[in-house]
């Protein structure tokens, strides 16, 4: 990791679960993380918390609706006025809501559509032009993606949600085809965790936490650090190797 220290890392859905912990890493790794979540108070207090602990980088608080392609906009162009660029990408802000093919409200789809696939690519598409223009030929793409971008799993309250996932699974791979055809060096990355200790199932079941404390009450779910430490593991690969993809869950966890 001592090539990326100094460099810049964007890290979307920072507040809470896998991106606060992705940040509080990179950050403890000696990155210039840009946290941003729509509730930037709590990345502002991870930033505290980071400083306190003496940690070689710095964590910004960036305040962003990622439903809202102008702020999108705005916070890549703020990243380039005051930080110069973005050098690694990491796409982890994802939203799920019980919503079933037969009877789900199109809202929620397309919530779950506008954060899961919409903003993951405008990100993708503003990082690499913030690259290219930069002449940085050793950026990394990563995808948070998840179990459920490889398996659809007999619970239709997720089945949209899988939805975006498998979009997220060949967004990847047709990602590195368009990087390799631009002859750059640039990587992309999908990361795909089972089940993980975070707010999702909470947010998914908000009027059920019985349910959704449910989830986690058969097998030992994994912590965020463990995603976190498969990010550290990708970016801290040799620049000429690719690691397209990393499909990690619980040992006790069927799929």
């Amino acid at each position: 990791m001592d090539r990326w220290r100094g460099r810049v890392a964007l890290v979307t859905g920072a507040s809470v679960g896998i991106g606060a912990t992705i940040a509080k890493e990179l950050v403890r790794h000696g990155m210039k993380v840009v946290g941003c979540a729509r509730d930037v108070e709590r990345i502002q207090k991870l930033a505290a918390e980071c400083q306190s602990a003496g940690y070689s980088g710095v964590l910004v608080p960036y305040k962003c609706d990622l439903t809202n392609e102008e702020e999108i906009l705005s916070m890549f162009s703020a990243i380039k006025s005051q930080h110069k660029g973005v050098d690694v990408c990491i796409n982890n802000a994802g939203l799920g809501h019980a919503e079933p093919l037969l009877s789900g409200r199109t809202s929620g789809w397309k919530d779950m559509f506008d954060v899961n696939v919409l903003a993951l690519c405008i990100c993708t598409r503003e990082a690499y032009q913030s690259m290219k223009e930069r002449n940085v030929d050793d950026g990394h793409i990563i995808h948070i993606n998840s179990m459920s971008g490889h398996v659809v799993l007999p619970i239709p309250d997720t089945h949209f949600y899988s939805c975006t996932k498998f979009a997220v699974t060949a967004l990847t791979e047709g990602l590195r085809q368009e990087l390799r055809e631009a002859n750059t060096h640039i990587r992309a990355t999908c990361i795909s965790p089972g089940l993980v200790v975070t707010e999702f199932a909470q947010r998914l079941y908000p009027d059920n936490p019985e349910r959704a404390a449910a989830l986690f009450s058969k097998i030992k779910a994994m912590d965020t650090i463990d995603v976190a430490n498969a990010v550290i593991y990708v970016l801290s690969a040799p620049p000429h190797v690719q690691i397209r993809d990393v499909q990690m869950l619980p040992v006790e966890q069927v799929l």
